[in-house]
């Protein structure tokens, strides 16, 4: 059976993303800028021919994260390379660059399999390229950064900004923390292997729109000072933030276009995408009071929206 291309995947999707856009600008306003939602935190954005992805994860093996007892650290890493395959064969999905914005299995562990065939950069901190080496990355397509970098491609640039991860519990505390240095030796192998490792937000821009992604439910307010993206990709979450969303907008400028990510529970399938726990529900009612102009963007697993 073929895990990758559904005809709920192709088209259902994308009419859900049009129904809840339905209130944006005509398509004649919008940008060449398109994004589309890999699940997770996996996002896609094309500009012209050319592709970024951002923590792409499309393998989603079982992990309990969403039982009660939590993920088990002792999980194996797996790749399915068939399904990746599946899609990069077909023409579906390809990368010139792959942003990871933290080193958890959730968002790294398809990175290495990904570069390898596509030749895509990798960026990330030093701990995460470490992790990406140790899985099978080619050295030559990893670029470090610590955040603060603006680099400029063909068609599109990407600006690094130093991030936070979400923090839980009542300790605040973040899951599988730590860092290690570059090094291919001490192959992960389990998901507790994987750590945060610091943690990078992107702005990519091109195609006459940019877009911001936070991979965690939080962030540094002094690195996002005079930055105005058209679309923000926010996680729910931030619960031990200080006035996470209405504080963020704010230093944003309130965006065109708020698109929940990270809302899913990761332990489905690719193409199966289920809240487990509302957040969605919630995080539409924060935009709604601290930026009413703002639209709420929700994404079926493969949908895309112009910006």
């Amino acid at each position: 059976m073929d895990k990758g291309l559904s005809r709920r995947g192709l088209f259902g999707a994308g009419a859900a993303a049009a129904a809840i856009l339905a209130g944006a600008p005509p398509a004649a306003a919008r940008s060449a800028m398109t994004l589309r939602w890999w699940g997770n935190n996996g996002w896609e954005i094309r500009v012209g021919a050319k592709t970024i992805l951002v923590d792409p994860w499309l393998t989603r093996f079982k992990t309990g994260t969403y039982t009660p007892a939590g993920a088990d650290p002792r999980t194996p890493l797996s790749v399915d390379r068939a399904l990746i395959d599946g899609y990069l064969d077909r023409g579906f999905l390809r990368a010139d660059h792959i942003l990871v914005t933290h080193g958890h299995y959730d968002h790294l562990t398809d990175v290495p399999y990904l570069a390898e065939r596509t030749g895509a950069t990798v960026i990330g901190t030093e701990t995460h390229l470490s992790l990406v080496a140790a899985l099978g990355a080619p050295d030559d397509q990893l670029a470090i950064a610590t955040g603060g970098e603006d680099l400029t491609f063909d068609g599109y640039s990407i600006r690094v900004l130093r991030s936070l991860h979400s923090a839980t519990g009542t300790r605040a505390q973040v899951a599988f923390p730590g860092t290690r240095p570059l090094s291919r030796r001490d192959r992960p192998r389990v998901i507790s292997d994987l750590v945060e490792g610091g943690t990078l937000a992107y702005v990519v821009s091109g195609g006459g729109a940019s877009v911001l992604d936070f991979g965690g439910a939080n962030y540094v307010e002094s690195e996002l000072a005079g930055l105005r993206p058209d679309v923000l990709l926010l996680p729910p979450g931030g619960a031990k933030v200080t006035d996470y969303v209405p504080r963020l907008l704010r230093t944003l400028g309130n965006p065109r276009w708020v698109a929940a990510t990270h809302w899913d529970d990761f332990d489905l399938p690719l193409g199966q995408a289920h809240d487990p726990n509302g957040g969605v529900a919630v995080l539409r009612k924060a935009v709604a009071a601290a930026s009413p102009g703002s639209e709420f963007v929700v994404l079926d697993h493969l949908g895309s929206f112009t910006p």
